[in-house]
């Protein structure tokens, strides 16, 4: 028998007997959440987990989804499809759903979510139809063209976040929920155009093809930087994976009785025993943590859906009782009623941990042992860093309030970017230096290179591109040229194409004595071009590219950790210039 890959949320309770350890390790934290609040009969949309293993599964066949797989992805749309009455890709009466990533430890923020898949331009019409709200119907199209195009084709925000922007200029508007129906529509116009234009070809209109993309995206976003960082911080192991959750769509945009939100059942800063967290009316998940529009703290809600809160503040009661642990939830309004689309341990600063593991000990919740394990032996590190006064501290002046994202205090010159900060040590114009930024993000720890790349034109002659890279943490600068690569040069390069092949990745790049030793898996075999000449540009760009890099004077290529001619090809070590 073949192993069980897909579990329905309303299964994984009873398939591994409510196991918390098994059902995360399998399931993911966010699939073991939603299974178990469907089993106490919290108001969960429905939906299935893709278990850790069809993850080490895909990366196993070289990154693909197999064909085993798949059919019981589309089997288990068939039985949602039941569940809500709704038809995937329906022109009357679609069912949308969310892709979302679940690790079994949180990773908040680390990896990607595509949310109202299953629109297309036929689908929109039905679902404006149905709802008679044609705004919301295009508002979820335009944002699913963007988070599906950003997400599972890597083109970018900015292209669409740019459009929208000149839409509010021209309509003299401030908000994206200040736009009306017609403005969505020609959004939707413009990003398709965007798509065909970045990627050769047209938005995909077939839900199935939608449904797959988005679930190799969110597998390949178990090995994106920010998560590779992440996961180095954190000491979680490369080899578990992500779990993938396909849930109903709960939509917090279809009004002013919709809205999602955060929250937390105790404060994650202090540890103070107090709900917490935060809300948009009329919006969706990604909303909340864009910073585009300013959030209402969750106890606001009690006086714009007395009803909604109070069932919300139950459910947080007994989440907590249940897990004895403070929680840390999601949760979806959609025209008066709550939807719960997470619940999990909620992440804490090291004070906030000690305060919480003393308190469930008063309140009976736990024994005095399991209150020492709470607390992780890092966390008691930070306690220990340097501090300021704090008599000191109560007369000296403020000039400004924010969140600690680092242990300690520190003193230092403001700075408002890695790359800065980084650029201002470097040239000792600031010998030390505080990072300010509206919100943390992994891609803060950071370096830059200055390198020249090579790009094929249409001729199949080498073109020099000068840039600026991103070196991430856990990442070599070699490595960061060949992900370059893979991706289309810059619009101002106009007619130059990607030397690399999609799907093109390094297993390691490092550099000593002045060879940069490039490791390659062999399947990258399979996706150079079979034309020689083609294999001989796309070597000599690499190469080139390569050298640009300050200390590499030659690229020796292995393929599986073993010394290789490329293809057959006559080796090409150093650079050479596009004339030659």
């Amino acid at each position: 028998m073949s192993k069980k890959f897909l579990y329905l949320f309303k299964e994984g309770h009873d398939a591994f007997g409510g196991d918390q350890t098994t059902m995360k390790n399998i399931l993911g934290g966010k699939g073991a959440g939603l299974a178990e609040m469907t089993h106490a009969g919290m108001p969960v949309p429905q939906g299935f987990t893709i278990t850790t293993e069809a993850c080490t599964q895909y990366y196993a066949d070289n990154r693909e989804i197999n064909d085993e797989i798949k059919a019981d992805i589309f089997k288990y749309m068939g039985i949602l499809e039941e569940q809500t009455g709704k038809k995937f890709g329906d022109i009357e009466n679609p069912l949308l759903v969310s892709v979302r990533s679940g690790a079994r430890q949180s990773m908040p923020g680390m990896m990607d979510t595509i949310l109202n898949l299953g629109l297309n331009d036929q689908a929109v019409e039905g679902l404006a139809k149905k709802t008679s709200n044609p705004r919301f119907a295009y508002d979820c199209y335009r944002r699913f063209i963007q988070m599906y195009s950003d997400v599972v084709m890597e083109l970018g925000k900015s292209f669409f976040e740019e459009r929208i922007d000149a839409m509010k200029e021209r309509k003299g508007v401030k908000q994206d929920i200040e736009l009306d129906a017609e403005d969505l529509k020609k959004l939707v116009k413009e990003f398709k155009a965007i798509y065909l234009e970045k990627q050769g070809e047209e938005f995909p209109q077939d839900p199935k093809e939608q449904l797959i993309g988005a679930v190799k995206a969110v597998f390949r976003s178990w090995d994106n930087p920010r998560a590779n960082v992440y996961r180095k911080m954190n000491e979680i192991p490369y080899e578990w994976g992500t779990a993938v959750n396909v849930q109903q769509m709960a939509f917090g945009n279809s009004g002013m009785r919709s809205g999602t939100g955060v929250a937390f059942t105790r404060n994650p800063a202090t540890g103070e025993k107090k709900l917490m967290g935060e809300y948009l009316i009329n919006a969706q998940g990604e909303d909340v943590v864009a910073g585009i529009r300013t959030p209402s703290p969750i106890s606001k809600l009690h006086e714009e859906m007395p009803e909604v809160y109070d069932q919300f503040v139950e459910i947080a009661t007994r989440l907590e009782n249940y897990y004895k642990d403070m929680q840390d939830m999601e949760f979806t309004i959609e025209d008066g009623k709550l939807y719960m689309l997470q619940t999990r341990n909620g992440k804490r600063t090291a004070q906030a941990a000690l305060q919480i593991a003393c308190d469930l000990v008063d309140e009976g919740m736990i024994t005095e042992r399991e209150a020492v394990l709470r607390v992780e032996p890092k966390q008691l590190d930070t306690l220990l860093h340097p501090q300021f006064d704090a008599e000191a501290l109560k007369k000296a002046d403020a000039i400004g309030k924010g969140l600690a994202a680092s242990p300690g205090s520190a003193c230092g010159q403001i700075v408002f970017s890695a790359e800065e900060a980084e650029e201002a040590v470097k040239n000792k114009t600031m010998p030390k230096v505080v990072l300010v930024r509206l919100e943390t993000s992994p891609e803060d720890i950071v370096r830059t290179v200055e390198v020249t790349l090579y790009f094929p034109d249409e001729l199949g002659n080498l073109t020099a591109e000068e840039r600026r890279l991103t070196v991430y943490e856990g990442e070599t600068p070699s490595e960061a040229v060949v992900k370059a690569l893979t991706e289309r040069p810059m619009d101002i390069y106009a007619g130059l194409e990607r030397l690399l092949p999609k799907g093109f990745t390094a297993l390691a790049a490092s550099v000593e004595d002045g060879t940069c030793y490039l490791n390659l898996p062999g399947s990258v075999v399979s996706l150079l071009p079979e034309d020689s000449q083609k294999q001989r540009i796309m070597l000599e760009g690499l190469v080139n590219s390569l050298c640009s890099l300050e200390g590499v004077e030659q690229v020796q290529i292995l393929l599986n950790g073993d010394y290789q001619m490329l293809l057959g090809t006559q080796p090409v070590s150093r650079p050479l210039l596009p004339t030659e």
